[in-house]
């Protein structure tokens, strides 16, 4: 896959430069194992390619030059979040929240169904109101409240 091939379903792997950082959790959102340069500590261009074709993931960048050099590219061009979802989209990325989320949008790691009764932070609500799941990373808590909400609002509206 080149530069702007469409994406498709050919990849659930993608990995952000620091210009697309805000896109990380809407990926990670719906679904996708979304690495984050910033992250990683990984800016240097040569590094970002080596880290996308070791790990197989698409590159996520605004850079013409790092994306015309990458082995999987999706490059681009508008600067606002919302336009750069619809870019997303138009290059094949489905972009739908999952049901039942999978991935952390703090460090990307797996998550797990937090049963009723269990022992929650402070922050978090009842698993015996919500469903919640925690990171079995980072031990981050989450459920579908109002950050979920406008996150579906935005994708639903592209």
């Amino acid at each position: 896959m080149t530069v702007n091939e469409p994406v498709g379903e050919r990849t659930d792997r993608f990995l952000l430069d620091v210009m697309c950082g805000t896109l990380t959790s809407y990926l990670r959102m719906c679904g996708y194992d979304t690495a984050y340069a910033g992250d990683l500590g990984v800016e240097n261009d040569d590094r970002l390619r080596t880290v996308a074709r070791e790990e197989g993931r698409t590159l996520v960048t605004r850079d013409v030059s790092l994306a015309g050099r990458a082995e999987s590219a999706v490059l681009l061009t508008a600067h606002g979040t919302v336009e750069q979802l619809r870019e997303l989209r138009g290059a094949g990325v489905r972009l739908e929240l999952a049901e039942q989320p999978s991935r952390c949008g703090r460090c990307n790691g797996a998550v797990e169904p937090v049963p009723a009764g269990a022992d929650r932070p402070e922050y978090a609500p009842s698993a015996d109101e919500f469903d919640c799941w925690r990171c079995v990373e980072c031990g981050q808590f989450f459920w579908k409240g109002s950050h979920w909400k406008r996150v579906e609002k935005t994708i639903n509206e592209l």
